[in-house]
């Protein structure tokens, strides 16, 4: 069998390449939706889950790569004629699913691989070139206009392979002629093509309009939008402190699969009083009241919210009340930290640099989330960690 293609026949290379892109594709197809399906109530079933993400993932990256081997290759052989190319709307058809193929097969790895860049946490890709991109920052909206592409370029490649499946049917089983058996093994005798055969402008132009009608009828439909189920965020009331927070962040960190997570709260307040003059031990108390539905911790934002986890809805603020201490370097918080509907002690070194009536602070430290019950189904420590970092920065002005 010839390597090249010819007019009327595939090489072997062709051949190779079409049916092993095809199983890359179904297998990671198919893995995909068995993964998002999967539950993850406990550790074994979120651990399989992540197996499967993984795979899917990695398979998808063997497609893309695949496939644009397999398109380079395309585009130095003479592609074999259409045995119906007198059929003018038939064989447009056929040409134009060819095209809408070949941009499906790049454009749907491509976008998850992306979406999976943009995105923290959860499942990597198995293999040793690092989970980023450099053209990709770590952005949720953004992972989620990524994703939304990603389903929908899923759907078309899924209804055009329909259509790729049923020509090649049709073609054996009511056409009786041998469309199919020129991608198979061997080399059969085969019919010279008809010389009336479509030109390459119109289902290049049909296929962008496939394309362009995908995106719209997306749009259309509302998948773009970024607005989700999100968790209930609580509303704080405004603080009348001795000391007010100009800027800060609060932030915190896991591990899930042996590889760091972090994330932040974007709402809460902090009722500080403080004073460095004082010399009777005690320089000040601190609350600080967390609205916990405001956590964005990268693709596990939602689970972490829900009800095994931190409870969002249950109990939709934290609260951390201690006393200002001195320590030999610095400072220390000690106190009570409510969270999850447990209160646990607890204590916050930190350093502060005072300047006339401005200050910052800077502090961490480590919880354990057994001890509030968060993810208590989590008994494997090799999928979420027990321990989680906790930093703590802001800058406060002293109230005149």
């Amino acid at each position: 069998m010839s390597r090249i293609n010819t007019t009327a026949r595939y090489g072997s290379v062709a051949k190779t390449f079409h049916w092993l892109t095809a199983l890359l594709i179904l297998s990671a197809l198919a893995l995909g939706f068995i993964a998002i399906r999967a539950p993850y109530e406990d550790s074994a079933q979120l651990a399989f889950k992540a197996n499967l993400f993984s795979l899917h993932k990695t398979i998808g990256l063997a497609a893309f790569f695949t496939a644009l081997l397999r398109i380079l290759w395309a585009f130095t052989q003479q592609r074999p004629k259409l045995l119906n190319g007198d059929h003018t709307l038939e064989a447009l058809a056929a040409e134009t699913a060819h095209w809408v193929l070949y941009g499906a097969m790049v454009l749907v790895p491509l976008t998850g691989w992306m979406h999976h860049a943009a995105t923290t946490g959860f499942a990597p890709i198995w293999w040793p070139f690092g989970q980023s991109l450099f053209f990709i920052p770590k952005d949720p909206i953004l992972a989620t206009t990524l994703g939304t592409l990603h389903y929908v370029f899923m759907i078309l490649l899924v209804l055009t392979l329909l259509a790729h499946v049923g020509g090649a049917i049709k073609h054996a089983i009511i056409d009786k002629d041998q469309t199919l058996q020129r991608m198979l093994p061997g080399t059969p005798d085969l019919p010279e093509p008809p010389v009336k055969q479509p030109g390459h402008v119109l289902p290049i132009l049909g296929a962008l309009a496939v394309w362009v009608t995908t995106l719209y009828i997306g749009a259309f439909s509302g998948l773009f939008g970024h607005d989700t189920q999100a968790a209930p965020t609580a509303e704080l009331a405004e603080v009348s402190s001795d000391w007010q927070v100009q800027s800060g962040t609060l932030g915190i960190s896991v591990q899930q699969f042996g590889a760091e997570v972090s994330g932040s709260f974007a709402d809460w307040t902090a009722d500080i009083t403080f004073d460095e003059t004082t010399t009777e031990g005690k320089h000040g108390e601190v609350t600080v009241t967390i609205a916990i539905g405001s956590l964005t911790l990268g693709s596990v934002t939602d689970q972490a919210l829900g009800a095994d986890y931190l409870n969002a809805a249950g109990f939709p603020t934290a609260t951390f009340t201690a006393d200002i201490l001195p320590t030999d370097s610095g400072y220390i918080a000690e106190g009570t930290l409510s969270l999850n509907g447990h209160e646990v002690p607890t204590s916050l070194p930190f350093t502060l640099e005072l300047s006339d009536q401005s200050a910052k602070m800077s502090g961490a430290l480590e919880l354990d989330r057994r001890a509030f019950h968060v993810g208590d189904d989590m008994t494997d420590e090799s999928s979420l960690g027990f321990s989680v970092a906790v930093t703590v920065e802001l800058e406060a002005t002293r109230a005149k």
